[in-house]
């Protein structure tokens, strides 16, 4: 009985070897087709961040392209995504458009309508100071001013309004009203806003806007010494 007994064994464990050969097929296939889907990611939000940045040029007014799809902050607090890769929004004044990043990536693209002549919206590097849903103004008459990002402390906002297509506020930034809803979804206190008087062009976050003239003018003595 004893060889009939160690058969068995044998069978069992070869029905075990072919079980864990099996196992170790699926894990390396499943492997190659996670491996595959990473590689894919970053060039489909290549070629998704091209289509906003074309759309971005045709936009009429009060218009916006949005494919963001990171879970929206929680009150007063960033989502795990956006924790990972901070959105960095960038307005171009020559262009009257704002153009919103996820880490480098361009996600979305609005018209806006920024200050008029003796009331222009200053160019720099913000941060959002505060974050108003409801906010009426202290300066003018209290005027709504849905979904309100403070930049400046002397009046200086991003904030839903009218955009006739070209320069035409007191000096905030006017978006949509379904792109201001959107970004104040996706921001803290403490996002980066730019506001740059060059033309914005390309899917991917130009570094040098985050400069400011100081560190521009210190990386170019450096680099100097360098020589």
């Amino acid at each position: 009985m004893a060889p009939f007994v160690a058969s068995r064994v044998n069978e069992s464990r070869k029905g075990i070897d072919k079980g864990t050969n099996a196992m170790k097929k699926m894990s390396i296939t499943l492997l190659a087709m996670t491996s595959a889907l990473l590689i894919a990611q970053p060039a489909f939000a290549r070629s998704e961040a091209a289509m906003i940045d074309a759309a971005a040029a045709e936009l009429a007014p009060n218009d916006y392209v949005w494919t963001d799809t990171a879970p929206p902050a929680a009150p007063g607090q960033p989502s795990p995504v956006a924790m990972a890769q901070a959105v960095t929004l960038v307005v171009s004044l020559p262009l009257q458009r704002a153009y919103l990043y996820r880490g480098d990536v361009l996600v979305a693209a609005s018209t806006v309508s920024t200050g008029r002549d003796g009331n222009d919206t200053p160019t720099g590097i913000y941060p959002i100071l505060q974050k108003n849903k409801d906010h009426r103004s202290n300066i003018y008459d209290g005027a709504p001013m849905p979904y309100m990002q403070r930049l400046t402390w002397d009046g200086i906002a991003l904030h839903a309004g009218n955009n006739p297509g070209f320069p035409d506020s007191h000096g905030c930034v006017r978006l949509p009203a379904g792109f201001a809803k959107k970004l104040f979804g996706v921001t803290t206190l403490g996002t980066t806003v730019v506001v740059t008087d060059e033309a914005v062009v390309g899917d991917r976050l130009d570094r040098s806007l985050l400069q400011t003239d100081s560190a521009r003018a210190n990386a170019a003595q450096i680099a100097a010494l360098d020589r």
